[in-house]
């Protein structure tokens, strides 16, 4: 099966830090990936960059083939390429449902009514939708942001650090809405939660220090005597 996103020797640098350094990555469609390292591996800097938040020095990055490594964010997402902060970024004084309105990119009124509930309902917030985003408790605005997502349509659903701050009852809801995704849309999951990353994730790939220290199952990342050196034993 051909990769939906791939890197190819993708590189950014800050100065001396080597926050991407020539890293190799693929995809395929409907897979749920996890990104996993330590804190400064160069996981949010990789999204960045797949997501068009940020530009490589150098390598490539492909969407179904396409080469979409000059392309700006706006146009990644028409393409397909979603993506939620691992900070909260929501529109605070708006309703609950205008902030996925102007996630949605339909122009018909009707539709993107109907597009915007739909994507509420999905995530459990629909009879939230008239009320104010910053009213919201933590675990309903992650849930707002993860509908923001959605209703793009995304092909790609990048989710940075999503259970962060969330109750456990809040993930199991989570872990049950990004199930709910495949084989439709693939998402790449970046998370420190490891009972989460070994739950969903198909396959597992480690960054340390900008490069990718190995890529596999949960049961061979698990069992991977250097990711344990580097993360898992820490």
């Amino acid at each position: 099966m051909a990769a939906l996103i791939e890197t190819r020797d993708l590189t950014l640098h800050f100065g001396g830090l080597r926050a991407v350094d020539g890293v190799d990555f693929t995809m395929q469609p409907g897979e749920i990936h996890a990104l996993i390292g330590p804190n400064g591996a160069g996981k949010t800097t990789f999204v960045s960059l797949l997501s068009g938040r940020r530009s490589p020095q150098s390598g490539s990055i492909l969407l179904d083939g396409l080469d979409i490594t000059r392309l700006l964010a706006h146009s990644r997402v028409r393409l397909g390429i979603g993506y939620t902060f691992q900070i909260t970024s929501i529109f605070p004084r708006l309703s609950v449902f205008d902030n996925v309105a102007l996630a949605t990119r339909s122009r018909s009124a009707a539709k993107l009514s109907k597009q915007t509930h739909a994507a509420l309902a999905r995530v459990g917030i629909d009879a939230l939708a008239t009320q104010e985003a910053q009213t919201l408790s933590y675990g309903h605005q992650r849930l707002l942001e993860f509908a923001m997502g959605l209703a793009l349509h995304p092909r790609l659903l990048i989710l940075d650090e999503p259970t962060q701050g969330l109750a456990a009852s809040e993930i199991e809801v989570f872990k049950s809405l990004v199930r709910s995704l495949a084989p439709k849309t693939a998402v790449l999951l970046i998370e420190h939660n490891m009972d989460v990353v070994m739950d969903l994730a198909a396959r597992i790939t480690v960054l340390n220090f900008g490069r990718v220290l190995a890529t596999g199952t949960p049961p061979e990342i698990r069992a991977n005597v250097a990711v344990q050196e580097a993360y898992l034993g820490a």
